[in-house]
């Protein structure tokens, strides 16, 4: 495995690779601290190609003022093991004057998507990941990208951008992993107390109730679905909640009732102490 700093090395690396090799090149952008979750996107794109690149880079772009892009969790060593140990052929780890050595004027805006949910309670948050996807697509240019659905509002905008852009990528989202006992793997996690730790239960719960009620139910509205979510994080002494939506997937355009959509979202984002927690449950309605 190797690991490489500057975006000229990358990038001649990434040519010398495919002069001598017509397999794919699969690609996971990630922010570090990596977990689990991680592990199995590098282990998919391990299985799907013929090189591996990960790159790990806190973006600033995508902090708000106020936001823990100084504490953001770093760990390069840890990181660089599991990569190994997945099957990584290359780690790119740019510096924030690499990647953005003059101020940055062209950025890229994917609207609509982003009005909603974390768009939403994070301003241009979505403009600072599409930048920085969109830079490093261009650096990379990958045959494959794989990224985790934890954040599926994520996944559809970076989907919506390739397509947007005639980038001719294939997007291949990947399934949330869970601790065992349905907490959604986050590098974010490690913030929590003890007792923070064992509130935050109620997120993956709640999602769980409301696909019990979507399974017994023929027709149902997303206020109905809202409400129940709701009801049960607010069990927690310790939840703030922040947004709990049902929108149809991956439009995320409100619907009236399911039979206007056969995909939905029930996405949620929900503070304990200073920690956000995200975490969401997509499913297909029955008709």
């Amino acid at each position: 495995m190797e690991v490489i700093h500057s975006i000229a090395d990358l990038r001649s690396r990434i040519r010398d690779y495919r002069r001598k090799n017509d397999q794919s090149v699969g690609f996971v952008p990630t922010m570090g601290y990596l977990h689990e979750g991680h592990a199995s996107l590098l282990r998919k794109a391990r299985a799907q190609s013929g090189f591996v690149v990960l790159s790990i880079f806190v973006n600033p772009l995508q902090f708000g003022p106020g936001e823990d892009f100084e504490r953001y969790p770093r760990n390069t060593e840890r990181d660089l093991q599991l990569a190994e140990a997945a099957g990584v052929d290359l780690v790119f780890m740019p510096s924030v004057s690499e990647m953005y050595p003059s101020p940055t004027r062209t950025t890229v805006s994917v609207t609509g998507l982003t009005s909603r949910l974390c768009g939403a309670s994070r301003p241009g948050h979505f403009d600072g990941v599409a930048t920085v996807v969109s830079k490093l697509f261009h650096i990379v240019q990958p045959d494959q990208a794989f990224f985790g659905l934890k954040d599926a509002q994520q996944v559809a905008v970076i989907e919506q951008m390739v397509q947007d852009l005639n980038l001719g990528i294939e997007i291949v989202p990947c399934p949330i992993l869970r601790e065992a006992d349905g907490l959604a793997m986050s590098s974010r996690n490690v913030y929590l107390s003890e007792e923070e730790r064992k509130e935050a239960l109620v997120l993956s719960q709640s999602l769980q109730k409301a696909k019990a009620f979507v399974e017994s139910h023929t027709t149902f509205t997303p206020q109905e679905l809202e409400s129940l979510v709701s009801q049960h994080i607010a069990t927690s002494s310790l939840a703030i909640i922040d947004y709990v939506e049902v929108l149809a997937y991956p439009t995320l355009e409100p619907f009236e009732n399911s039979h206007h959509t056969p995909s939905i979202i029930i996405a949620l984002a929900v503070k304990f102490g200073k920690t956000r927690l995200i975490d969401n449950l997509i499913l297909q309605v029955r008709k």
